[in-house]
Parts: structure tokens; C-alpha cells; sequence
């Protein structure tokens, strides 16, 4: 499974996670594939590295797993498929989204322009059993702690994007000063109707914080 990554992941992955750590994790989810319904397709469960180039890397917004629903996850965070219903966690970001930004609300789900422009939008789960949201954290949880600690690790400031407690729960990952984090509630209507997550302007505060740093900023708009 690892043995296609993106090639210019390729180096970072492999400071991060031993060989024989790949090869386990692999058999494990391969196993789990051929037992039961599993999403995203095996072929996507990488699409998140393959769509945000390693170089151009500025923003990385966490998610927990994919939709375990079919043809919704396709391996970015929060994102579907055009043509797909947006599902409620990604109606209410685009809510978000058109408030902030005084925007029109986007016709697709698909993320993958973000993804293009440096947002990497990975989920602590690279993939879930059908109908049963959580079920393959435990397995991914060392790989993406891994992939955090070797971010904060890197040179360039990046801004982590916390939606949720349970993204939230990464943050202790996040040590370096050159880095922001920005956090709010999670888009999901139950946070979402509490007051947890209307308002938090965190598309415009990433541009902000990116314009600031002399980098250009993400066009949100799809």
C-alpha cells in the first residue's frame, strides 16, 4: 500500500515510520479490506498526499474518519465526490465558508482544489468499516501521530486547523512556536447547533495569517 506513495512524500514518510512499521500496518489494513465493506477504495486511502504536493504544503485541517456511507469518501477530510449529497459536517463548513467570506455556497463537495493549493486534509483514520464510524482509529493512531509530530517538526510555519475535540486531541503534537493552531467546535450539527462552530472565521483567518507571512492565500471558493 505504501510502497505508492507520493514520491515526494516518500522521504518524510520514511524518516517518520520504520519499514517494518508500513508492512504491519499494510497487512492490517489490507486484512481488513477483504473481510468487510471498508471506505475510502484501497486506491484513495493516500489521496490526501497525493492531491496536497509535500512542497507546497501551508495548512493542514484534521478530520477523524472518513464518511462510512457509500460513495461519499474518497480520502480528503471532510470532502465528497462531485455529484455526491453533502453530508451534514460539510453543509455546515460551507455555511461557514459563505459567512466568512461573503461567498456563494459551493455547488460541490469535492475539496480537492484546496487540497491543490497546500491544504492537507487528513483524517486520523485513513479508512472506516461501512456504517460504523471509529472503527479503524485504533489502527491508523500511531501513523498519523507520527505524521503530525513530523510536521511540527518541519521548517516552514504551518497552520493546524483543529475542528473538534477530537482533533484537538493532536494538538499537544504541536510544540514549535514558528506554527499556528487555530481551534473551534466541530462542524457536525450536533457542535454545530450548540454554538460551537458558527462563526469561528477560519477561512479568512488562515488567508490573514498566510498574507501576513508574504504567501498567497487559499481561494476557498469551488
Amino acid at each position: 500500500m505504501f510502497l505508492d506513495c507520493p514520491s515526494d512524500w516518500k522521504e518524510f514518510f520514511h524518516k517518520l515510520y520504520s519499514a517494518e512499521k508500513f508492512k504491519k500496518l499494510s497487512h492490517e489494513i489490507n486484512a481488513l479490506y477483504d473481510e468487510m465493506v471498508c471506505y475510502p477504495a484501497k486506491e484513495q486511502l493516500l489521496n490526501a498526499f497525493f492531491q496536497c504536493p509535500f512542497v507546497g504544503l501551508k495548512v493542514v485541517i484534521i478530520g477523524q474518519d472518513p464518511y462510512h456511507g457509500p460513495h461519499q469518501a474518497h480520502g480528503l477530510s471532510f470532502s465528497v465526490p462531485i455529484g455526491i449529497a453533502h453530508p451534514p459536517s460539510l453543509k455546515n463548513i460551507f455555511i461557514e465558508l459563505s459567512n466568512d467570506l461573503d461567498c456563494a455556497y459551493p455547488i460541490s463537495g469535492d475539496l480537492s482544489l484546496w487540497a491543490n493549493q497546500g491544504v492537507l486534509l487528513l483524517n486520523a483514520a485513513l479508512s472506516v468499516r461501512a456504517g460504523e464510524a471509529g472503527s479503524h482509529l485504533k489502527y491508523w493512531d500511531s501513523f498519523t501521530k507520527s505524521i503530525v509530530q513530523g510536521l511540527n517538526n518541519d521548517k516552514r510555519p504551518i497552520i493546524f486547523v483543529l475542528w473538534g475535540n477530537f482533533a484537538q486531541k493532536y494538538e499537544r503534537f504541536i510544540t514549535e512556536d514558528h506554527h499556528r493552531v487555530l481551534k473551534s467546535g466541530h462542524p457536525s450539527p450536533l457542535s454545530a447547533n450548540r454554538g460551537y462552530w458558527f462563526g469561528n472565521k477560519h477561512f479568512s483567518q488562515v488567508n490573514n495569517i498566510l498574507e501576513q507571512r508574504s504567501e498567497k492565500p487559499i481561494n476557498w471558493l469551488i
